[in-house]
């Protein structure tokens, strides 16, 4: 009885012609009018936004500039709300108010920039992630982006005291050659960006993912690592054309960095080991790794050649 529930449940959400029932998500799609070459960036909280380094860039890219709300994803189809538990608070005029998991997708233009973004900085969700998933594969059809680019982070062997290294990739083939990208042939338990990236293939969208390491011995605490965020505001600035403000972080880097040797002083066999990642990051840096110079070159004239996407219909 519980599978045929959830299965029932799931085509509610799920239209007959393979779109997504309008109830999930509310949207104004005319609320910005054209949009400007856009790019869709995509960044979850969750399994694989280490120390929540990739949403936190977003956030700081988007907090001092305009954007427009264009739709928000209802969040009770999709949370478990005993694992991520809405928060109470007051407002400005001391009402009681209930703050749930957040998803909304925002149009922010760059007339100083390349192109309009379209950004989801956001929550990965418990449930129903195909059709959350599709949900956003909609908002890219409606408003016409080009590509899809997710970022994220991973907790991995590096040194705090090094820039991390961002790493991307691609599912696509031709994108693979023509940007000098690995394809992923991870296999195992994934998160909604391996099947955003499944689906954006089905539905012939060129995506990019981008992800950040985050120096795996530091997490604990609630520690922050927003070196991490920088270096992927720094690579995105660069592949996408438009102004992020990564270098305005440099004092929350300092701060962190300052928490962080001291975290590691006195304690001579954690020192020990971040020696050991600093000489096999520096050699790693040596090797040939496209740039982000290199990456926006290519990936500009792979979207002049690459007609946009059609709507196959509303979300």
């Amino acid at each position: 009885m519980l599978a045929q529930w959830a299965e029932a449940e799931s085509h509610e959400l799920r239209r007959a012609d393979g779109g997504v029932n309008s109830d999930a998500i509310e949207a104004d799609w005319d609320a910005v009018g054209a949009l400007r070459d856009p790019v869709f960036v995509v960044a979850l909280r969750g399994a694989f936004d280490t120390a929540g380094a990739a949403t936190s860039a977003l956030d700081w890219m988007l907090d001092e500039r305009p954007v427009t709300i264009v739709a928000t994803i209802d969040p009770d189809p999709f949370f478990d709300f005993t694992q991520e538990r809405p928060e109470t608070y007051l407002d400005e005029d001391d009402e009681r108010r209930i703050r749930w998991a957040d998803n909304e997708v925002l149009v922010a233009r760059f007339p100083d920039g390349a192109r309009d973004l379209v950004v989801l900085a956001g929550v990965e969700p418990h449930l129903r992630m195909r059709s959350f998933v599709d949900l956003l594969v909609g908002v890219a059809h409606r408003l016409a982006c080009r590509t899809v680019v997710t970022v994220g982070a991973t907790p991995e062997a590096v040194p705090h005291t090094r820039v991390p290294t961002v790493v991307g990739s691609t599912t696509d083939a031709t994108l693979a050659t023509r940007l000098h990208l690995s394809r992923p042939t991870y296999e195992g338990v994934t998160g909604v960006a391996g099947v955003l990236l499944e689906r954006l293939d089905h539905a012939r969208i060129p995506a990019v993912s981008l992800r950040v390491g985050v120096p795996a011995y530091l997490l604990h605490g609630g520690a922050q690592h927003p070196k991490s965020s920088a270096a992927l505001l720094r690579h995105l600035e660069r592949v996408l054309g438009v102004p992020t403000r990564h270098a305005e972080l440099s004092e929350e880097i300092q701060r962190w960095a300052e928490l962080h040797d001291t975290a590691v002083e006195g304690d001579e066999e954690t020192a020990e080991f971040v020696r050991a990642l600093e000489v096999d990051h520096d050699r790693c840096a040596e090797q040939d790794i496209p740039t982000a110079e290199e990456l926006g070159r290519q990936l500009e004239e792979f979207l002049r050649e690459f007609p946009p996407p059609d709507d196959p219909g509303e979300a």
